[in-house]
């Protein structure tokens, strides 16, 4: 164990570390999260218009399409925000200006996406309009190519100089436009031949590339665990591992959350949705309480261990847990390169994940649809991205048994070690000499 710990330590965790801080992760891991604030709003009306009620439903019937317009324009455009956000983001980090990063990377998504000339009706014909398809989730790739290339080649000319320089008395944001015109004319064209002279459909690509990397992810038992043992690994020795994994896994469980709640609103039943494992599959049902289902050690800490400190850190860990804050736990305990906790604090999300799983495929719960905040203890933001799922709460009730089960034995061993150190020191205090006056 202790070879393994080093290894891990020595040569795991500094390469994984510099992957985290590598700036194009970093925007696109500021992009994503920069929607999650509308995907939320927008989550809660696709939730009020399917609530498992069947008067409702059928009072709503006739105006779903208009109460779900706001999770359309929220969710279903989400690679619009995105997009910006990354390309800001990444400008920014290396000193450019952020706003023009993010109007050359929106410019390019939208130049590799294909208008429809609709002649319908025949009086007013709508003209040219982008399908909405390619605009949300579906579209995450896309943007993040977008982004990447606007910018690069934006820095590239900024670098060399190869720009247009107004005299100092210019306002600057229209120096900026004019900084940006030479670099944003090459974007474009670029995107233009590739999407419109080239034929060539970035958008349908980059799916078909990804599409069995999301199918592994979202509906196979080995794609599942995967990301649950990355992201704990690396927290059992102090790196925050949603902030590394989640940055490259995120977009593709965006599709994934996008597609079920798309294929709700399409009249596909909870219990058969595209996708078992998006985020929220391990929010609610496995990282309960933070990583590591840790929520339930704060309790044993408080209920059943007689050491001092094991006590304290479970008093001032439980609120926070409950609401999936963990780092007082996980700081304080501490799990990180703890040898007592650090073996059930990787099994405990492996088998939970392995009970969740089975339990959305074989439709003993439903999928997960909508996004809920965070923040949400576990059997409230469960019950309500599950479609109002009662059998979600069910489920984990009986996760948080199994993790307590598997914790029990180290807690334990982990309490009497404590114990034992707590009466060395207070034994070594009685036995100083007193100070002399």
């Amino acid at each position: 164990m202790d070879r393994f710990m080093k290894w891990v330590e020595n040569k795991l965790v500094p390469p994984m570390a510099k992957i985290g801080a590598q700036r194009h992760l970093l925007a696109i891991r500021n992009g994503v999260v920069s929607t999650l604030s509308l995907i939320l709003i927008g989550s809660f009306f696709l939730i009020f218009v399917n609530l498992p009620y069947k008067p409702w439903a059928d009072a709503l019937a006739p105006y779903s399409a208009t109460i779900a317009l706001p999770f359309r324009m929220t969710m279903g455009l989400m690679a619009i925000y995105a997009t910006f956000v990354m390309g800001s983001d990444l400008a920014k980090s290396y000193d450019l200006d952020s706003t023009t990063g993010g109007i050359l990377s929106l410019g390019t998504f939208f130049m590799l996406q294909m208008p429809v000339n609709v002649l319908t009706p025949k009086k007013a014909p709508l003209g040219f309009v982008l399908p909405m398809g390619n605009l949300g989730a579906a579209g995450m790739f896309t943007g993040i190519v977008s982004m990447i290339f606007a910018v690069e080649v934006y820095r590239f000319f900024s670098v060399h100089k190869i720009t247009i320089k107004m005299p100092d008395q210019v306002p600057p944001a229209v120096a900026r436009s004019f900084e940006a015109l030479i670099p944003g004319a090459v974007i474009i064209i670029v995107a233009w031949l590739v999407r419109d002279i080239a034929n060539f459909d970035v958008n349908s690509a980059l799916l078909t590339v990804f599409k069995p990397i999301t199918g592994i992810l979202g509906n196979n038992l080995f794609g599942a665990l995967l990301p649950m043992f990355l992201i704990h690994l690396l927290w059992s020795f102090g790196i925050h591992g949603m902030s590394i994994v989640g940055s490259i896994v995120r977009p593709m469980w965006l599709i994934m959350l996008n597609a079920n709640a798309d294929a709700v609103t399409k009249g596909t039943s909870m219990t058969h949705l595209p996708y078992i494992a998006p985020e929220q599959f391990y929010q609610w049902t496995v990282t309960i309480g933070g990583a590591g289902a840790t929520v339930v050690v704060a309790v044993m800490f408080l209920t059943i261990c007689k050491s001092k400190f094991l006590r304290e850190v479970g008093g001032f860990s439980l609120v926070p847990g409950i609401f999936n804050i963990n780092e007082p736990m996980i700081f304080g305990a501490p799990m990180i390169l703890n040898p007592y906790l650090i073996l059930p604090f990787n099994l405990v999300p492996l088998v939970l994940t392995t009970i969740s799983y089975f339990a959305v495929k074989w439709g003993l719960v439903n999928g997960f649809t909508t996004y809920q905040a965070w923040t949400l203890p576990a059997p409230i933001g469960g019950y309500l991205s599950a479609g109002n799922d009662w059998r979600v709460i069910v489920l984990i009730v009986i996760n948080l048994i199994v993790a307590a089960i598997i914790y029990y034995p180290f807690v334990k061993a982990y309490d009497k070690k404590m114990v034992a150190d707590e009466q060395a020191k207070a034994h070594d205090a009685e036995a100083a000499p007193a100070p002399q006056a």
